[in-house]
């Protein structure tokens, strides 16, 4: 950590150029600078990915940051504000600590928060920015969570952790028995220290491997933002017994959030009715497509699926749904003629459950991408190939 990126002269440097040409600036002498000119490009790049990310870090004073891999790698603010949402006590200690975001989130629910991460440079600039966010329950310690936990026998409320998926000789892994820490090998040390887990995965790892690698899982929490799926949280609850797990689906909007939850089981026993395209479509968020409560959807908000496959919805009478809503305007065979007749030159294709991709469908039938126009090429209950023309309305 180079202390004299944080003089005056620097960070106004940073700040006036950060939409400045990176390469431009490699190359342009500047007499006044006392710092490596490619070390202000490092912090003039990862601020610029925190702007949107982590806004209350772009909009602090004298942050000092990691490199841009670390600024990827962490969580958002808003998948953050979640998190900490969701659980709460006396002390916590984030076994991956990273940039701290979590961290600092986490240090709203509870009196102590350890922060261990195993980079002392990552450490000591999480030590300082935490000066600059004027937070003090917050304990950074440079060490391996895991060491951390078999060197220290305090129980705490609650152990959090973020597992890296990369791995040095696979590259990029999603099972958690491939990550580090290896969470599935260290449980019980981890239930040792306490009785509650949280562990924060990749949003591709399928659920039934998570439950399978992992004990006691009491919820599941699907965090997908503008519909996106970034997260999975897993909670681990030492005296749960049950297999009855809780899935919690969101889908962070600008404007709102959509929820949708059920257990775990109740998938296998709900009972989907079915019908033809209605007066509404509906196709569900990318949370719920994650969590595979495709069902449950059907049985618990009473609309009817199109097909066991396709995952879209209709109903007469229009409902809220945790998705997109379409008012049905026509229903077309999935043929030349009848698309002709209809003269449409543009429109917003999706597909679900159908042989042919968008790209096909556009060539075969002209159709230019954009405009008010949205359609659904799916398979209907008579395994019929079909176009469902709609309007949006949410």
């Amino acid at each position: 950590m180079n202390k004299l990126i944080l003089n005056t002269k620097n960070q106004y440097f940073i700040n006036d150029n950060l939409n400045s040409d990176t390469t431009t600036l490699l190359l342009k002498k500047n007499n006044n600078l006392v710092v490596d000119i490619r070390e202000l490009i490092e912090q003039i790049e990862a601020k610029k990915r925190c702007q949107k990310k982590l806004p209350t870090w772009f909009q602090t004073p004298n942050i000092y940051y990691p490199n841009k891999l670390n600024i990827e790698q962490t969580s958002s603010e808003t998948t953050a504000v979640y998190k900490a949402k969701i659980i709460r006590g006396e002390s916590i200690v984030d076994l991956t600590g990273g940039f701290g975001i979590d961290s600092y989130y986490f240090s709203k629910q509870f009196k102590t928060v350890i922060h261990c991460e195993i980079n002392p440079k990552l450490s000591k600039i999480v030590k300082h920015n935490l000066q600059q966010l004027k937070t003090i329950n917050i304990q950074p310690i440079v060490s391996d969570g895991i060491q951390y936990l078999e060197n220290n026998h305090s129980k705490f409320d609650w152990i959090y952790a973020d597992p890296s998926r990369r791995h040095e000789s696979k590259g990029k892994v999603f099972f958690l028995n491939d990550c580090l820490p290896n969470i599935p090998q260290h449980l019980d040390l981890l239930f040792e220290r306490s009785s509650n887990i949280l562990i924060k995965t990749s949003p591709l790892l399928d659920l039934s491997v998570g439950i399978s690698e992992l004990n006691h899982v009491k919820a599941i929490h699907i965090i997908a933002v503008k519909n996106e799926v970034k997260e999975l949280l897993w909670v681990l609850e030492k005296s749960n017994i049950e297999n009855n797990i809780h899935i919690e689906t969101l889908n962070i909007k600008s404007d709102n959030i959509e929820y949708f939850s059920f257990k775990f089981n109740e998938e296998n026993s709900a009972e989907a009715k079915f019908n033809l395209p209605l007066t509404y479509l509906y196709e569900p968020n990318s949370s719920i497509l994650k969590s595979g409560g495709f069902e449950t959807v059907s049985e618990k908000l009473k609309v009817y699926k199109l097909h066991k496959n396709s995952h879209l919805y209709t109903s007469n009478a229009l409902i809220e749904f945790p998705g997109r809503i379409f008012k049905v305007d026509d229903i077309i065979s999935y043929n030349k003629k009848e698309v002709k007749e209809k003269g449409i030159a543009k429109a917003n294709i999706t597909t679900r459950n159908f042989p042919d991709s968008v790209e096909k469908i556009r060539k075969k039938f002209k159709i230019k991408d954009g405009g008010n126009t949205y359609i659904f090429a799916t398979i209907n209950l008579e395994n019929q190939k079909i176009l469902i023309i709609c309007s949006k309305l949410s």
